[in-house]
């Protein structure tokens, strides 16, 4: 059903999709997200959750990496330029915010949905940051993924650790685009190491 979206889905929506699925983005996350957030040459996201302020840090498939560079390629003005360093814009030149603009995101996936006959309850935008979290947890690096969510579990494990490597992170959102894409030409051969250099 995701790789459906993404066939269908135009090319703002089409990276909004691929960050749910590979970094866990919610709807406020793609929709506040900055361009500086972003390292597309090397291939990270890092930036907080909006809605807790909790650092995160994620690799970017390829696949999301070129959809983004099409996004900001073909990006249109800013109405007003406090929102010239968000990475998506709509056709109205506002962010998707849901603060600025109604719920632009939920709206326009749902359209999409009910195009491509998978609407239903519980299959929305966000439903893609459950999907990372569930296929991520799988990848048995569950402290991995919480970074990546954004998570604190509270415990004093949490409070002790101090760090928690690109391999780990990588590990996991690669385990991501092998259960959605399967096992590609491209991942022959290469480690999280000459994939990232």
């Amino acid at each position: 059903e995701i790789r459906k979206m993404l066939d269908a889905a135009g090319p703002q929506l089409k990276a909004m999709i691929l960050l749910g699925i590979n970094a866990g983005f919610g709807n406020e996350d793609v929709a506040t997200l900055p361009t500086q957030a972003l390292d597309l040459k090397a291939g990270w996201a890092v930036f907080p959750r909006p809605k807790t302020g909790i650092e995160r840090k994620c690799t970017l498939w390829t696949e999301t990496v070129a959809a983004i560079q099409e996004v900001l390629a073909l990006r249109p003005r800013p109405k007003d330029e406090a929102h010239a360093d968000k990475v998506f814009i709509t056709k109205y030149g506002m962010p998707w915010s849901s603060e600025t603009y109604g719920t632009a995101i939920t709206h326009e996936t749902s359209k999409l949905l009910k195009e491509i006959g998978i609407k239903r309850p519980g299959v929305n935008f966000y439903a893609l940051r459950h999907t990372f979290e569930t296929v991520g947890g799988e990848s048995k690096d569950q402290v991995a993924v919480n970074a990546i969510m954004g998570h604190d579990d509270g415990s004093m494990a949490s409070v002790y650790r101090e760090r928690i490597s690109d391999e780990r992170l990588i590990a996991v959102a690669d385990h991501v685009r092998t259960w959605l894409f399967g096992k590609t030409e491209i991942d022959k051969g290469e480690t999280p190491e000459t994939k990232h250099a």
